[in-house]
């Protein structure tokens, strides 16, 4: 029979094991929540859910009964209130789960978006030609693929249409139903048109700009995967809303710099991201696994001399 000590000893370092276990885990969920989710607003809230937990496990480690009760009641709310605010993406994840596409939770981001000049050609000379005639337009394009249309205010007529100059200017022209809202440009199909955005909240900023500046800057300022550019109806000029951040006047061929410049190294960035969870949780299971060794050779080294002593 192995001493008392001894299996005080054992008891405590498997218990040491599994909380490092546990806590690994757990960052490696929360690490792959915040790589699926690319909407900024979203991911401030997620982070703030997490230190709602966080305070609430240290409280009830702590033996603060009546904070613990309340920062688990806020907890518990919280993550109906989110189940609530972003079901799409709730549901999409949960029918891969279902379905057992663990792995594609991570490497959805992988899959490299097309960003052909001819593209980017095509939505320049339709916002050149908008501008020489002084049509207000507003035209939302995704960088990155997982924006959600549950962001807009109101998401508009679902169109599924080819990109092209002429559907671009027929949309906008004020003849039409749809030329008040937004066009949302999805990969390589216009998706939806009369969409409705939210205002920024930067109101010392767009306090003196129009309706559409002042959406463009606050559909960017929500989601982080897109961008925004603007034709203003009073004068012609044309701007590009990115993070909440407006640029502007622009000219026809410096729009197009610019999307080059922003649409493409957006989808490396994607891509080197989501490559780069392989590596760290390899990394983390290789020390979880080099210190369980450790720990094991530990053990078995004082169960030996124990065995010896006898």
């Amino acid at each position: 029979m192995p001493p008392e000590g001894y299996a005080a000893n054992h008891s405590w370092i498997q218990s040491w094991v599994l909380n490092i276990i546990d806590i690994g885990l757990v960052i490696a969920l929360i690490y792959g929540v915040l790589l699926i989710i690319g909407d900024r607003r979203t991911l401030w809230m997620l982070r703030g859910f997490i230190l709602l937990m966080l305070a609430a496990g240290i409280s009830h480690k702590l033996k603060l009964t009546f904070l613990s009760f309340v920062l688990e009641k806020f907890v518990l709310g919280s993550a109906v209130a989110m189940a609530v605010m972003f079901q799409p993406q709730f549901r999409r994840f949960l029918e891969q789960l279902g379905r057992g596409e663990i792995r594609q939770l991570f490497t959805s981001s992988r899959r490299s978006v097309t960003q052909p000049d001819s593209k980017i050609d095509t939505i320049v000379a339709a916002v050149k030609e908008l501008s020489q005639n002084r049509t207000g337009a507003l035209i939302v394009i995704e960088t990155i693929p997982g924006m959600d249309e549950g962001v807009f205010s109101v998401p508009g007529v679902t169109l599924d249409g080819e990109i092209s100059k002429e559907l671009l200017q027929t949309i906008f022209q004020t003849s039409t139903l749809l030329h008040d809202g937004a066009v949302f440009i999805q990969g390589d199909r216009i998706a939806a048109a009369g969409a409705i955005l939210p205002l920024s909240e930067e109101h010392t900023t767009s306090r003196q700009l129009g309706t559409r500046h002042r959406a463009a800057m606050g559909i960017t300022e929500r989601v982080a995967n897109c961008l925004c550019i603007v034709v203003s109806e009073e004068t012609g000029s044309i701007s590009l809303a990115s993070g909440g951040i407006l640029n502007r006047p622009l000219t026809s061929t410096k729009l197009k710099e610019l999307l080059s410049e922003k649409m493409s190294p957006a989808v490396d960035r994607e891509v080197v991201l989501s490559y780069s969870i392989t590596p760290r949780l390899s990394l983390l299971s290789r020390t979880i696994s080099s210190q369980g060794k450790i720990l094991l050779k530990r053990v078995f080294r004082r169960r030996a001399s124990s065995s010896k002593k006898k």
